[in-house]
């Protein structure tokens, strides 16, 4: 038990820092975001780190051949979905840069101060989180092979476990993100972007490596 209690960490940990750099890209994006929204967004990645594996678990022992031929297709999945939203965050991000630099007189200046104090900054909607949380975490289905020798009920604390350190390191990732989305405020966007497009590229590259 103690030594599926560690592999399960480990795993956790592996497989949660796609999942990491994101909340830091939307950390970044919505340095405002209550305390609910935050929780809210590492559950989100949370419990998408742990369907996965226990969905790879179930097809490794149901549809084994069938899972084996679609598992080609992930890196695929992931880099569409992730430079579709990271390339609309950085488009986004552009415009903005764009705008504020073409801003002259002194009360537009201050109008963007007091809003960026109010926290006026885009909201992340659920539907991008969700896409997000698939896109990162569609990877561990594969993880799925690694525990197949688990019965059931090893294999769901395995994929818990894993789902628990997600959501604690997500935390402190969108953390990050807002401490430096404050401060980064004219280029929180366009960071968030390429980090979304490089989180991408990798799962995409990695896949073939």
């Amino acid at each position: 038990m103690l030594l599926l209690v560690i592999n399960s960490i480990a795993l956790g940990v592996g497989l949660a820092m796609d999942a990491f750099s994101v909340c830091i890209a939307n950390g970044l994006k919505e340095p405002h975001m209550s305390r609910g929204r935050h929780l809210k967004m590492a559950g989100i990645y949370a419990f998408f780190q742990f369907a996965m594996p226990m969905i790879g678990w179930t097809c490794v022992h149901f549809i084994a051949e069938k899972f084996r031929a679609f598992q080609k297709f992930i890196p695929w999945i992931a880099l569409i979905l992730l430079l579709w939203i990271g390339g609309s965050m950085l488009i986004e991000g552009l415009k903005k840069f764009r705008g504020k630099a073409h801003e002259k007189d002194s009360a537009d200046k201050s109008r963007d101060e007091s809003s960026s104090e109010t926290g006026d900054f885009e909201r992340i909607s659920t539907l991008t989180l969700l896409i997000q949380g698939v896109a990162t975490s569609i990877d561990a289905l594969s993880v799925g092979f690694t525990i197949a020798h688990l019965n059931v009920g090893s294999a769901f604390l395995s994929c818990l476990i894993i789902a628990i350190v997600t959501f604690f390191i997500c935390v402190s990732g969108v953390k990050l993100g807002k401490i430096f989305g404050d401060r980064l405020d004219k280029f929180a966007d366009i960071l968030g972007g390429l980090i979304l497009i490089a989180i991408g590229l990798e799962i995409f590259i990695s896949s073939f490596i």
